[in-house]
This record gives structure tokens, sequence and C-alpha cells, in this order.
């Protein structure tokens, strides 16, 4: 693309997309999130960050979707939260009607039976 000034001087601006197309990825961080938990259900927040790449603050944010989702549950163990997975939860989007958290955890997971 070419921009031409107030004075008539003409410059040729890449239009080119700065991000690379291989840069996206198929979940969510809620998604990531979830699989996270799934993994240890006594992780950190500040584990799960560093894990997704996103900040602690926002970890607490989707813990609290989650939650209210009715997808997970926190429970208090100490001062540390354990995490429970309702994998009976059915997933919210109309396409994925008829599936549920525990068959995308399933498919996303090598031992789903540490989702019980």
């Amino acid at each position: 693309m070419t921009i031409t000034t107030q004075d008539g001087a003409t410059s040729a601006v890449s239009t080119t997309r700065t991000r690379s197309r291989t840069e996206w990825t198929l979940l969510s961080n809620h998604g990531y999130v979830l699989l996270c938990i799934a993994d240890d259900p006594d992780t950190r927040l500040r584990d799960i960050a560093a894990r997704v790449g996103i900040t602690e603050r926002a970890v607490f944010g989707i813990v609290e979707d989650l939650e209210r989702g009715g997808i997970i549950q926190r429970i208090k163990v100490g001062r540390r939260n354990r995490y429970l997975i309702n994998v009976e939860s059915p997933l919210r989007h109309e396409i994925e009607a008829g599936h549920s958290v525990g068959d995308l955890l399933g498919a996303l997971i090598v031992n789903d039976a540490d989702l019980a």
C-alpha cells in the first residue's frame, strides 16, 4: 500500500501482518487452564500462569469463570486450593452440544482415570 502525505510525497507501507499464522492455538486460555488443573488438581495459580503464558491475575479470573460455570469446584486444603472437575458438565457452545467437559479432557489427556 502507498501513502501520500500532504506535501505530495509518497511512501510504501507494508500491510503484512506482523503476527505469524503459526502463532494461533486451537484452545482458549480457559481450555489451557482446565487442562492444567486436570493434570494437577493441587496446582497453584502461579504455576498455571507460567505454563499457559498469561498473568496470575488472568488465571484467577479464568478459575472464577470455570467455578461459576459449574465446571470446577475449589476446595480449601490448609492454605492451598484443590480443584475438582465436574466431568459431566456440558460444553457451553451450541456446536459442542451433546459433549461434556469429560469428553473434551478425555480426548486431550492421556490418563482420564484422574478425572473421577
